[in-house]
């Protein structure tokens, strides 16, 4: 049994189950035992690898995209860059060695991490420290300056808790974690979910059907919205581009997947995002938000090809490394990084909107 695990059972003993959007915000974000709060998890001797450990040639594309976007809202002398999930700061630091390319826009550059967990965040710090721009961590958006901005989320939206519903012959009713022979375990709510809480496009479903819901996109949507000023943003996580029925809720430990259930604290948890719900939050607060793309169209958009090229002249001995790495990014196959993986831009204007890469 995890720390957390015995945690968990002694709160469901005394308040009752547990909806999964509570259960997955406990594992991943309990002061002492979340999953994020504990560990490293990225790389091959931790639990998956994101896009910025597989190739530098991500995080550089991600430099093109930032700077298009400045240039964009008119090259202003100063702008936020923003960076929600920084994971190890590999993204940032490629991001800031291709904008040296750019001398204006990297000095127009505050670099602010949203960053939760201390332990990452000292990561961060250490891969960040000869950065030539100003770095600043926060908790949360609340804390970053006013003023234009450009937002970067790899990989952030995935680890939002979601609700889960069930649809049965009384209509839909909430998935919970309860206790079965003191083990934890999924269950169902007592009572059916109001309709209301049920979007348009997913009410009708057969028996048995599995629906989810992100809480979080609408909170995030505010606070962005909020800001009052030019902004600008890319999404890009893994998800699908409809709102479908579904379960997606995973957990992975040591590169495998693995019951969410069986290790909370010690395992990551995360779900496919709905990019048409993000959408529908984002316009719902005000913002103007782009169709998803492909990673695989989203890269090549950037130059992927051309930027390739030019490291494989530059570097031939890791020529093959560079290779299979730019593959995995762009693999087309339905579970493949190129496709599963999708971008959503944002923006607070729609003309900023027309103007950015991959707005459509």
């Amino acid at each position: 049994m995890t720390p957390l695990a015995a945690e968990l059972k002694a709160l469901i003993a005394t308040e009752g189950p547990l909806p999964v959007d509570r259960f997955m915000a406990l594992a991943l974000g309990h002061p002492r035992h979340g999953y994020y709060m504990t560990r490293d998890p990225f790389g091959p001797a931790g639990d998956f690898v994101t896009a910025p450990e597989i190739s530098q040639v991500f995080g550089e594309l991600m430099g093109v995209w930032a700077a298009s976007a400045w240039e964009a809202m008119g090259r202003p002398e100063a702008v936020a860059l923003v960076e929600f999930g920084p994971g190890r700061g590999t993204l940032m630091a490629d991001l800031l060695r291709a904008a040296a390319a750019l001398p204006a826009f990297r000095a127009a550059l505050a670099v602010h991490l949203v960053e939760t967990s201390d332990r990452l965040a000292a990561r961060q710090q250490d891969r960040l420290a000869v950065a030539s721009v100003p770095c600043t961590w926060h908790r949360d958006l609340s804390t970053v300056p006013d003023g234009p901005a450009i937002l970067i989320a790899n990989e952030f939206l995935d680890a939002l808790p979601i609700r889960q519903f069930i649809m049965t012959a009384s209509g839909w009713r909430e998935r919970v974690v309860g206790l079965v022979d003191g083990a934890l375990a999924f269950g169902l709510a007592g009572d059916p979910v109001p309709p209301s809480l049920v979007p348009a496009a997913l009410r009708q479903a057969a028996p048995g059907a599995v629906m989810e819901i992100c809480p979080a996109f609408g909170p995030l949507a505010a606070g962005l919205a909020a800001r009052n000023a030019p902004l600008a943003g890319l999404f890009i996580d893994y998800g699908h581009a409809a709102s479908a029925h579904g379960e997606t809720l995973q957990a992975m430990q040591a590169h495998r997947f693995t019951d969410p259930l069986t290790a909370p604290g010690e395992a990551d948890i995360t779900a496919h995002v709905d990019f048409a719900a993000l959408g529908h939050a984002l316009s719902a607060a005000g913002l103007c938000a782009g169709a998803p793309v492909s990673q695989r169209a989203l890269l090549f958009g950037l130059g992927l090809r051309e930027r390739a090229e030019r490291l494989a002249r530059c570097q031939p001995d890791a020529f093959e490394t560079l290779r299979a790495g730019v593959e995995r990014l762009i693999d087309p196959a339905p579970a493949g990084m190129g496709s599963l993986f999708k971008a959503m831009t944002v923006a607070s204007s729609d003309g900023l909107l027309r103007a950015l890469p991959a707005a459509t």
